[in-house]
């Protein structure tokens, strides 16, 4: 009997998975996903390895932070305008041509610091319209009862790939040097654009405007009308930019702190990665959690307390440790407020609604050039504590001045 229980579980894990379309489109993620981490990993190690300065890495993260943040209410828009597979396959296979023109000149030693910060503006370019696409697509491959698990699957693929892609980067950047991350990185990008190809995406009923201005102040006037989501919209963007941005400073406390090799760092971003991925199966196999918003607060509280003690971590088991329980308490909290944003918004305004949620997430890399900044200046240790001390002020501000933000959890399913 247990047995049975056990089986119906796992089963229920992957839920979502019976689909075909979405099935495809996740296999395809995981691949793509999974170069993507490993080209962050080595992006960093890189214009470290290549400067030396705390700054220049935080530059890194300006360079991508800043399109992806002025263009990804407009790639709402178009999101919410036209066929988001499409979209979705240019971007992609534009990626994988920027990378792999990346690696031949880290091959052929004639890479710069300049064409690092190049290539992530063009990832946080294309990145502002495809995460739009990608959040407006998922849902029409699934039925709305699986929403949440569907939601669960999508963070599981970052999530996992967070710990083989940075142990992987690690190794090979130790022993073949950066370059054939950066080709597999590539390489990656393509294969998830053959496998969209195969994905049957179903027609999308939009009703017509007049113009691409008014679809956009129409998006944000609903926004902005929504309680709800200003709040989970506030909530990712604190956890992306004031805490998230300690993956930023990860090669900081790698070489200066930890004083650990390339396999080190990618041991401690896997093991974020590790945390990660458990919360996510929890909530994946949980089903629709009642008490969200209580949920939603403590796991934020529980992960900038966690950053505060990493921060001041100086041995690297502890150090581990610390990362995999911050990864699982991000994971929880942030799959029940995406999830949740997803059953409130109506298909109208799906892209545009995330959108605003892909400007909070995207902006971590700007909270990594702000974390340099204050790195630089105040050191790592405790740059990364004032990150984690911000979280938790505004999960405690935002649970004292809202009382609908404690009640979240009995209004899922209509605005």
């Amino acid at each position: 009997m247990q047995l049975m229980s056990a089986l119906k579980s796992r089963a229920g894990v992957f839920e979502a998975l019976q689909y075909r379309d979405f099935r495809l489109f996740w296999i395809g993620q995981l691949v793509g996903v999974l170069g993507f981490q490993m080209l962050i990993i080595s992006q960093g190690w890189l214009i470290y390895d290549l400067t030396g300065s705390k700054i220049q890495l935080g530059l890194v993260g300006l360079s991508a932070a800043v399109p992806a943040i002025v263009l990804n209410l407009f790639g709402g828009v178009v999101a919410d305008k036209i066929n988001p597979k499409r979209l979705i396959m240019v971007s992609q296979s534009i990626a994988g041509l920027n990378v792999t023109v990346l690696a031949t000149l880290i091959l052929t030693g004639l890479i710069q610091p300049w064409h690092i910060m190049a290539g992530a503006f063009a990832w946080g370019a294309l990145g502002a319209f495809d995460q739009p696409s990608r959040q407006a697509m998922f849902p029409h491959l699934i039925d709305r009862r699986s929403m949440m698990n569907a939601v669960a699957l999508n963070s599981m693929v970052w999530q996992s790939t967070r710990i083989v892609g940075p142990a992987i980067a690690g190794i090979f950047i130790d022993r073949f040097g950066a370059a054939l991350t950066y080709y597999l990185a590539g390489a990656g990008f393509f294969i998830f654009v053959l496998f969209l190809a195969a994905v049957r995406m179903p027609q999308i009923i939009r009703k017509r405007t007049s113009s691409f201005l008014r679809d956009l102040m129409a998006g944000v006037t609903y926004f902005l009308n929504n309680h709800i989501f200003t709040f989970l919209l506030g909530l990712t963007f604190f956890n992306s930019f004031f805490g998230l941005s300690y993956i930023q400073l990860m090669p900081v406390f790698q070489k200066d702190i930890l004083q650990v090799g390339a396999s080190g760092l990618g041991a401690l971003m896997g093991a974020s990665g590790v945390g990660a991925l458990i919360g996510t199966l929890v909530i994946a196999s949980l089903g629709d959690v009642k008490r969200k918003g209580a949920i939603i607060i403590g796991g934020s509280l529980a992960f900038g307390l966690l950053l505060v003690l990493f921060g001041y971590s100086s041995w690297l088991p502890v150090s581990l440790v610390l990362v995999a329980l911050a990864g699982g308490a991000s994971s929880i909290y942030m799959i029940l407020a995406q999830s949740t944003l997803q059953l409130l918004v109506p298909d109208e305004f799906r892209g545009r609604v995330m959108g605003f949620w892909g400007m909070s997430f995207n902006i971590m890399p700007l909270g990594g050039f702000q974390a340099g900044i204050l790195a630089n200046y105040f050191g790592a240790p405790l740059t990364v504590a004032l990150g984690g001390s911000a979280v938790i002020a505004f999960a405690l501000l935002a649970a004292a001045r809202n009382p609908e933000v404690r009640r979240l959890g009995t209004r899922t399913t209509g605005a």
